[in-house]
């Protein structure tokens, strides 16, 4: 720990990528605040002013629960941890960071994961080309952008499926009331997911920055200080809200009941926990989508929005070329200004 202050302290830009990476994470809590919180939010079980402080609690203390697979998926098998170097790092970093503000600005549930991959790509694509490409992890998260919705939505059209059965013959009222109290269950459980896969995607750019600076001994591993300041800078960002979201994740794709909202909140949290499981950095913001318009469906297909998914849909295909771009742009900004 002591090597890494050193360093820290002799190493000014060091300390300013790593600011940029927390930056970015906070960012990252703002943007995906809603996926947490919306349909608790949305069905009125909780304010969202208390919303936020629920899941920003059980945002930071994901590392408890989870191991670092995706961190170490994110640091070495997306791009080559030879081709890494402090213009890769902040072409990607800005790119994924331009992107969130735009998208955040537009109330676009787009994906901060993603962002970030397609800035990783699109910085180490023009320093290296298809040699800095590591095709293994890049096609798993690919993989991953179909597979993490259709997931949620299957999951939570099931889940409303088996709850409606079982709850065939009691009362609407009695329902309600059973399905608002255990929605602060499966919003935990949602939030957890969410802080245990996102935070660990800049836990993952740390770590691989520090290595490049070799202030990493031994294999690729990720430091416990570093765990700590993502996960709290993530949590913080999700105390900051994301109103613009929360009312398109909430409200604008189909309207929730309770049972509703803690089926899609289990779905996604569902999907979230095998994907952390098996090294996968998923978006969030694709799984509660794809979870949410499964309970919607459950209903019946005219209850949900289309137009509204339709244009999350497309938000999700250019998110990487978009992030991608932009971060090429930064990186040779910043190596003719470096």
């Amino acid at each position: 720990m002591s090597e890494v202050l050193n360093l820290l302290a002799s190493a000014p830009v060091l300390v300013g990528l790593i600011a940029v990476a927390l930056a970015f994470d906070f960012l990252n809590g703002l943007h995906d605040a809603a996926n947490s919180i919306a349909t608790i939010v949305s069905t009125r079980v909780l304010p969202a002013r208390y919303a936020v402080f629920w899941a920003a609690f059980f945002n930071f203390i994901a590392f408890l629960v989870f191991g670092l697979h995706v961190a170490n998926t994110v640091g070495s098998g997306i791009v080559a941890k030879s081709v890494i170097d402090d213009h890769v790092i902040f072409g990607a970093l800005m790119g994924a960071i331009s992107w969130n503000i735009i998208t955040w600005l537009g109330g676009i549930p787009s994906s901060s994961s993603h962002a970030l991959v397609g800035g990783l790509l699109g910085a180490g694509l023009s320093k290296a080309g298809l040699h800095a490409v590591v095709l293994d992890g890049v096609l798993k998260t690919t993989f991953a952008i179909v597979l993490s919705p259709a997931l949620g939505f299957l999951l939570a059209l099931l889940l409303v499926l088996v709850v409606s059965w079982l709850f065939l013959r009691a009362t609407p009222g009695g329902v309600d009331r059973v399905f608002r109290i255990a929605q602060f269950f499966s919003a935990s459980l949602y939030s957890l997911g969410h802080g245990g896969n996102d935070a660990q995607k800049t836990m993952g750019v740390i770590a691989v920055l520090l290595y490049s600076h070799g202030a990493l001994k031994g294999d690729f591993h990720v430091p416990f200080w570093v765990v700590i300041a993502c996960q709290g800078a993530m949590a913080l960002g999700t105390l900051s809200g994301g109103w613009r979201i929360v009312h398109t994740m909430g409200s604008k794709i189909t309207r929730l009941s309770p049972m509703q909202g803690f089926c899609a909140e289990t779905g996604g949290a569902i999907t979230l926990f095998m994907a952390t499981y098996l090294g996968i950095p998923v978006s969030t913001t694709h799984t509660i989508t794809g979870a949410i318009v499964g309970v919607g469906a459950a209903r019946q297909t005219s209850a949900v929005r289309w137009g509204v998914a339709k244009d999350i849909v497309i938000a999700w295909v250019i998110t990487m070329p978009m992030a991608g771009a932009i971060a090429a742009a930064f990186y040779f900004v910043s190596k003719l200004v470096g």
